[in-house]
């Protein structure tokens, strides 16, 4: 993907930001992070509580005038980032409720697909497809299904994770049709990432129609990796609903 000029991205945000998470750094925990997310970027040590609290700070004193200025300062803390935190924060400013309407237009998936693509690990990756293109689906249902079986396909598999996870947070209203048209083509995906996904999305399905995702399970048994099943069923185990995986 071609990173394109970010002319409208408010700097002194930038630097704020940058300024906050070194201000909070803590060099002892900071190798313990990146070891524990595999990281090879560096972390600053900031624990996430203090992340957030740090966001919610430089983001009350650097309010951004337009859908522009938001556009381009996400991208821009996240293209300028030489410490983990920064992904966070900039995931954060994308989800921040202020810019509410910003997020839920659709020229903002373009913004969502460098996010996944760019940190191609599921700490960001995860939290773009639950808080960010969950919503977006919300708000375009249509286009989303669309994008989101494009997606499904792609070469990218933190895509494809995306696609299958991007309905974790609608609960009752996510479209379990787009759902298993996203898990088809990925079903006998071998990587651990996309089997885990598949498998936490079924769950997430099972909270409100076990019964439904004990017909899935069954009905494609053969092709079903045992860990997608296994996290799929997790909860209907323990309910004593079935005996044991299909």
């Amino acid at each position: 993907m071609t990173s394109l000029p970010l002319p409208y991205a408010d700097r002194d945000l930038v630097a704020a930001m940058r300024r906050a998470l070194e201000e909070r750094a803590d060099a002892e925990r900071a190798p313990q992070m990146q070891r524990y997310m595999k990281s090879e970027m560096p972390y600053h040590g900031v624990p996430s509580p203090a992340v957030k609290a740090s966001c919610r700070e430089v983001f009350a004193e650097h309010p951004l005038a337009d859908y522009s200025a938001w556009r381009d300062t996400v991208l821009a803390m996240f293209r300028d980032a030489s410490h983990r935190e920064a992904w966070y924060c900039a995931v954060a400013l994308a989800e921040y409720r202020k810019y509410r309407a910003h997020a839920r237009r659709r020229e903002s998936l373009a913004l969502y697909e460098e996010l996944v693509t760019g940190s191609a690990w599921w700490d960001v990756v995860d939290t773009v497809a639950s808080h960010l293109l969950g919503p977006l689906h919300a708000e375009h249902p249509g286009w989303m299904a669309e994008q989101m079986r494009a997606w499904a396909t792609d070469a990218d598999i933190w895509k494809r994770r995306s696609a299958i996870l991007s309905q974790l947070a609608r609960k009752d209203e996510a479209d379990l049709a787009l759902l298993y048209d996203c898990i088809a083509p990925n079903m006998d995906d071998r990587e651990f990432f996309i089997r885990k996904a598949i498998g936490w999305a079924l769950r997430q399905v099972a909270w409100r129609d076990p019964d439904e995702v004990v017909r899935y399970v069954e009905a494609h048994r053969e092709r079903l990796s045992p860990l997608s099943k296994r996290e799929a069923l997790k909860n209907v185990l323990k309910s004593g609903r079935i005996a044991a995986i299909p």
